[in-house]
């Protein structure tokens, strides 16, 4: 029997477009945070502590461009 996701609402960023090569993120109560393949829905994703996360995003944010 596959194994149920503690994962439940995924969302991807507005600014995506249409384009697919898009990740999707969702968080849990237990303060987790998963990361998947827009395509691959039902495929592995990865787990991070949720801090961890945040300070990921914060710093793509904040990199020069």
């Amino acid at each position: 029997m596959p194994e149920t996701s503690k994962f439940t609402t995924w969302r991807k960023s507005t600014r995506s477009g249409g384009a697919s090569n898009c990740v999707e993120v969702a968080f849990t109560d237990d303060d987790a945070a998963g990361v998947r393949d827009s395509k691959d829905s039902g495929g592995p994703h990865l787990e991070f502590p949720r801090d961890d996360w945040t300070s990921f995003v914060i710093s793509l944010r904040d990199w020069p461009l």
